[in-house]
């Protein structure tokens, strides 16, 4: 039953949990988390190493691993919790392993870079450790080495990694076999063993586009439909089907796109099972073990899949029922140049004012508490210091009154310019 005027379910300060937000440590910080083996040749690549990104160098860059400014910059933003994707280079990486890239050309080359991902992971877990209950760390594993990544996803488990696994994308040219393959079977048995998320950010599915002048715009262009592919990967190869407590993320990608996507993969998931009259088609002759589906794409989605819906959109948020509202989980990409961050509190108003409470309650915390563990009662303390109002986000706030320096983000961008 809906709650009345002055219930506190209605007026309640918003517990607001970034689900998309990026850390990691600076570069010499990383060392006293690699084995002893491993220091002569970290202080030879560190020595080397060439930062090629300017928002994890210079003064501003610390906000990825001081803890204190950290969650002071989070709590004037309006966001008391955070699930913690990579930021920063981990060792033996020659750029953020966010980013696919193609393994180095010999088992050594791999082997470091392994121990740069636990290194990180070691990091990590001490950052999450150093605000309990407000920091979901995401584990990072390597798909060259399932058995490592098993053995990894346990040690995070253990560790207190509740923001789940990082699950790289596999291009063309990558190296390892596509996610439809069987060859991930173990990753995906540990993960619903433990109860973990998998997390799929836009970024690492994307092949290198080359260095050609066009490059970064095709990488613009392209890199939301080579994360959103995985969706289809997995449905179609069963995993969804053979792990049904499995849940996956797909993170920074975008919302609108699931509607008519789900619509797609229905029909062809139709068609190949020779459904609707499709028996003797072309489609169902490439249909081969789909029967073993026992329910269609879009009721996988509803089962198992959430969104990371980073600097969601007003129109996004109007398809929320197409896309599920207990499946959309807000997101800041704090401290990224194209998040919200530090206008969040004018993002919420811009995306969520005139949605029912329950419903925004739902899209900016509940929602991501459930899927990554965090306690809804613990952080309402700090949603009553820190966090907006319901009456907050229910004032509109008009595209022209937005500052000119948020428009370095491409939510409050398409308000101004393109009323959307």
């Amino acid at each position: 039953m809906p709650a009345t005027t002055g219930d506190s379910a209605t007026t309640a300060n918003y517990v607001v949990i970034s689900s998309d937000c990026h850390g990691g440590a600076d570069i010499g910080a990383y060392r006293p988390y690699l084995e002893s083996r491993y220091h002569d040749d970290f202080d030879a690549w560190a020595a080397g190493f060439d930062n090629p990104y300017d928002d994890v160098k210079g003064p501003e860059a610390g906000r990825n691993w001081d803890s204190a400014r950290r969650l002071a910059e989070l709590e004037a933003d309006g966001v008391v919790a955070e699930v913690v994707f990579p930021n920063t280079i981990p060792p033996f990486f020659p750029k953020v392993s966010l980013v696919e890239q193609p393994p180095g050309a010999s088992a050594g080359d791999l082997e470091r870079r392994w121990a740069g991902l636990r290194a990180h992971n070691r990091w990590l877990a001490d950052f999450c450790a150093d605000a309990p209950g407000r920091r979901a760390g995401v584990c990072q594993i390597m798909l060259h080495d399932v058995e490592g990544s098993v053995a990894e996803i346990r040690w995070a488990a253990e560790h207190g990694l509740t923001g789940g696994v990082l699950l790289p994308g596999a291009p063309p040219g990558s190296g390892v076999p596509p996610l439809y393959a069987p060859d991930y079977e173990p990753i995906w048995q540990v993960c619903e063993e433990l109860g973990l998320p998998v997390n799929h950010h836009s970024g690492s599915a994307a092949p290198d586009m080359g260095d050609y002048p066009a490059a970064s715009a095709i990488f613009l262009l392209e890199v939301t439909w080579w994360a959103h592919r995985t969706l289809w990967h997995l449905i179609f190869a069963g995993v969804l089907e053979r792990h049904p407590d499995l849940q996956f993320v797909f993170t920074e990608q975008g919302t609108a796109w699931i509607p008519d996507e789900l619509t797609r993969l229905d029909y062809y998931h139709g068609r190949l099972a020779g459904a609707g009259g499709a028996s003797g088609s072309q489609e169902a002759r490439f249909g081969g073990s789909l029967g073993k589906l026992s329910l269609t794409p879009s009721e996988y989605w509803a089962r198992q899949c959430q969104l990371g819906s980073s600097f969601i959109r007003r129109h996004e948020v109007d398809l929320r029922h197409r896309v599920g509202v207990d499946r959309i989980m807000w997101g800041s990409d704090f401290p990224h140049l194209e998040g919200c961050w530090p206008w969040s509190k004018e993002h919420l108003r811009l995306a969520f004012a005139g949605v029912p409470t329950e419903e925004v309650r739902a899209m900016v915390g509940a929602n991501a508490a459930r899927v990554y563990g965090f306690d809804l009662d613990a952080l309402a303390p700090l949603a009553e210091r820190f966090g907006p109002s319901p009456a907050d986000v229910a004032a509109p706030l008009a595209p022209a009154d937005l500052p000119d320096e948020s428009l370095r983000c491409p939510a409050f961008a398409a308000a101004r310019f393109l009323g959307t």
